[in-house]
């Protein structure tokens, strides 16, 4: 497997994790377990690059967890799949309505279930990749083919230079930029600008990222990063 993908299942039946888990680890997976969704939202979720969920859980359901992680920024984009002895027709649509990306009833085939998986996270990558290049950084998104930003779920309007300072930044985090480079890179050849112009637009760009902007930081001497 050329991505070490980590997964996280969240089942109320121990026997069935073990075995998930034991079965879905020896498939090249990092795999973690919860037993209840309350269990799970204690969890850093956005370090999984799938979830599967059982419906019927204690207090609350499978339906309603996925329903509040697809209602978030920062987890909308993470597939699910439902794991579910709720067979009926209307149990089903519910769970493709609350955005799942697979619905398996139970009983199942271990071998199955791999398969699926496989199957959406190849999707996933495929669209992260190619239709939809967004970059995340904690409840920002910024889409770098629709060259929009959204903060908890709220567009930001920025200017084009404003925009391609920031996926620069958001594309390298950690790397400083020298203001030449930021010149280089943002700024066309034919257009004349200062290192006080670049000083300028990230004043502004701080403040319309907000609480982000803090994360914009001047190296003295050197530029600025994305930390």
């Amino acid at each position: 497997m050329e991505k070490n993908y980590r997964l996280l299942i969240v089942e109320d039946e121990p026997d069935l994790c073990e075995i998930l888990q034991f079965n879905l680890e020896s498939e090249g997976y990092t795999v973690d377990v919860a037993n209840s969704a309350e269990e799970a939202l204690t969890k850093d979720l956005t370090q999984y690059n799938l979830l599967l969920l059982d419906v019927m859980m204690g207090q609350m359901s499978g339906f309603k967890l996925a329903q509040l992680l697809k209602s978030k920024a920062e987890t909308k984009h993470i597939p699910i799949i439902f794991l579910t002895a709720r067979v009926t027709e209307n149990d089903v649509l519910t769970g493709f309505n609350t955005g799942a990306d697979d619905y398996i009833l139970k009983p199942f085939s271990i071998k199955v279930v791999a398969a699926r998986i496989k199957a959406v996270l190849s999707r996933s990558a495929s669209t992260d990749s190619q239709s939809n290049e967004v970059v995340r950084f904690e409840t920002m998104e910024v889409d770098l083919n629709a060259k929009q930003v959204n903060i908890d779920g709220k567009s930001i309007e920025l200017t084009k230079t404003e925009f391609e300072l920031l996926a620069l930044f958001v594309q390298n985090p950690t790397k400083v930029f020298s203001r030449e480079s930021i010149l280089s890179q943002v700024w066309t050849e034919d257009v004349y600008v200062t290192d006080r112009t670049v000083d300028v637009h990230i004043t502004r760009l701080r403040k319309k990222i907000e609480p982000y902007g803090k994360n914009i930081v001047t190296r003295s001497g050197y530029g600025y990063c994305f930390i």
